[in-house]
């Protein structure tokens, strides 16, 4: 009987959930770490997606996880890019994708599984939820954003060189952040 009534919850709270898909053109995955201890490099990583159900009702994300392409990874700079590619950085031949999964949310944090080279961490990320709206062709839009710093070196990314001012070429933290839109699909 517990069973019935837990599996009865289960499922009324997915009741009000919806589907949404995720609006490529309109959501970014961004990068910044210190390089020479002076100034930050930006990249992106250009291909991911995620699976998305939001509750409308108690305004909330139920589920989110995502694959990031890691050989997307974009810095603007070609020959940098396929350095972060080789096996001292992300290696892609190894590790083709990155993963995130909600855990839970509080207020305006998330707690998610971050998964690089591997290695998966708990990580909490600012959560802004901006809500759901309709657009002009009636379809109904989700946006939220993260923002997080992790330490590169915890997930495997541990190549650096020492500068001849006792600096390091990059730094160890990294701000993670995405801004995300989704079209509900059902």
């Amino acid at each position: 009987m517990k069973k019935v009534l837990a599996g009865l919850l289960i499922a009324g709270s997915t009741l009000f959930a919806g589907t949404y898909a995720l609006d490529a053109g309109h959501s970014k995955l961004g990068f910044k770490i210190k390089h020479l201890s002076i100034t930050n490099v930006y990249g992106t990583f250009d291909k991911f997606d995620a699976n998305i159900e939001y509750d409308e009702k108690t305004k909330q994300l139920k589920v989110l996880k995502s694959k990031v392409d890691v050989n997307s990874v974009n810095t603007q700079n070609e020959k940098r890019d396929a350095h972060l590619k080789e096996s001292d950085y992300f290696d892609v031949k190894k590790f083709p994708n990155m993963s995130f999964e909600l855990v839970e949310i509080k207020d305006d944090m998330m707690i998610a599984n971050l998964t690089i080279k591997g290695i998966t961490k708990k990580v909490e990320f600012d959560y802004e939820n901006n809500g759901v709206v309709k657009d002009p062709w009636g379809n109904t839009k989700l946006g939220f954003s993260l923002e997080a710093k992790i330490n590169r070196v915890d997930f495997g990314l541990k190549a650096n060189k020492l500068l001849d001012s006792g600096g390091l070429l990059l730094g160890e933290k990294v701000k993670i952040t995405a801004d995300i839109e989704a079209k509900k699909v059902n």
